[in-house]
């Protein structure tokens, strides 16, 4: 039987100086479209890997020097913007690979068909040892020009999907800031 994770969120603690800690200094966007710092994003993120993918998550930052303006709306608008950009840049990812995967499933396709076009028109049906060498070896070509499809089909989209999934629930999770006293 498997346990449900929708009674309590699964809190990820952050303990900053100051806001400015939160994110990246070098970015020049308006503060609540400023990149997340990448200590920050990837403390973040590593956390929230650790928990089920159906487990509710809620991030609390602890600031020991609280500044002038409340800074609470402001973190939290940044984070789920921040959050929901990164999960739109890998639903754009993934689209490229899917279409990447297309692309290369067309073309192995055509060399596999050509190399047993190959066998079947050009090399004589004798048994000698060239011409089995040649057979095998269009034959494996052939199959090996499909490898980087099915890699793609069958596993490289599994990762994609999870971090999309992961970046789209930190978009929306509860984000409190309060002063570390």
């Amino acid at each position: 039987m498997t346990e449900k994770h929708h009674d309590h969120p699964r809190r990820i603690e952050l303990k900053l100086h100051d806001i400015s800690q939160l994110f990246n200094s070098m970015d020049p966007s308006p503060f609540h479209e400023k990149d997340l710092d990448a200590d920050a994003e990837e403390f973040i993120v590593s956390w929230a890997q650790e928990y089920p993918l159906d487990a509710p998550l809620a991030l609390r930052i602890h600031l020991a020097q609280w500044p002038a303006a409340d800074p609470r709306d402001l973190v939290r608008q940044s984070i789920h913007h921040y959050f929901d950009y990164r999960a739109n840049l890998t639903q754009l990812e993934f689209g490229r690979l899917m279409d990447q995967g297309r692309k290369s499933m067309v073309i192995g396709l055509a060399f596999l068909a050509a190399c047993f076009l190959a066998i079947e028109l050009l090399l004589p049906l004798g048994d000698g040892t060239w011409a089995r060498f040649l057979r095998e070896g269009l034959l494996i070509a052939g199959w090996v020009a499909m490898w980087r499809p099915m890699q793609t089909y069958l596993y490289d989209w599994w990762p994609l999907r999870r971090r999309q999934r992961i970046f789209a629930k930190l978009s929306k999770m509860p984000v409190d800031v309060i002063h570390k006293e």
